[in-house]
């Protein structure tokens, strides 16, 4: 299992990529942020998630300042990123709760994230590793579930699985970046239903399990 000579070939070609919105976050180290744009990065494209994060964080970017937003304005300010009615109730509720529970900061743990209706363990990993720059988890969404996968590291059926193993063979100074390199390769190359294997820059590595159509 050739984990360190992937990731570091994984490494080197992403230097022609831009960092994902979620991942250029963690550079202005602020972990209310994060978590919303991971909020509105659910179910949408990475271009989508930037664009509503930056409308949004423009007007409003603290949970008092997204308090005082009429409804109507949240929702047209996110509309680009799907779902705006479902994500602007969410983001409401979250800001209250970070606001009357936690005095307006951010919680660290990632219990006290998840106990938080809204935040799932994906959104909550992100925002632990990216926000508060803790890199004690792996936040595995599908890209790093499936490149996990057909790579022959795991053998498992959900994300949190998957988070579970890799952090068993992933060394631990590579935890904060896994995330990045999978999400950017997941949506460039290695696609969940047909990966371009033919410019796979790792697939000397890959014995393609479960690839039943590539290109």
């Amino acid at each position: 299992m050739k984990v360190i000579p992937v990731i570091e070939t994984l490494k080197e070609w992403s230097k022609d990529y831009g960092h994902p919105t979620l991942r250029r976050s963690s550079l202005e180290k602020d972990p209310f942020k994060t978590l919303i744009s991971c909020l509105l990065s659910l179910r949408t494209q990475d271009r989508n998630t930037e664009k509503t994060s930056k409308a949004l964080f423009s007007v409003a970017s603290t949970p008092e300042e997204i308090l005082e937003l009429p409804q109507e304005k949240l929702e047209k300010l996110i509309f680009s990123s799907g779902y705006y009615k479902n994500k602007a109730k969410t983001i409401k509720h979250v800001s209250k709760v970070i606001l009357e529970e936690y005095n307006g900061k951010v919680p660290s743990e990632l219990d006290e994230l998840m106990s938080i209706k809204g935040i799932g363990r994906k959104t909550a990993t992100i925002t632990r590793v990216f926000g508060f720059g803790i890199a004690d988890c792996i936040p595995t969404d599908i890209h790093v579930f499936v490149i996990a996968n057909r790579l022959g590291w795991v053998n498992t059926k959900t994300p949190e699985k998957t988070e579970e193993e890799l952090m068993r063979i992933v060394p631990k100074e590579y935890w904060f970046e896994i995330n990045t390199l999978f999400v950017l390769y997941g949506k460039e190359i290695c696609q969940t239903n047909s990966p371009f294997c033919s410019k796979c820059v790792i697939n000397k590595y890959c014995p393609r399990i479960g690839v039943k159509r590539s290109r």
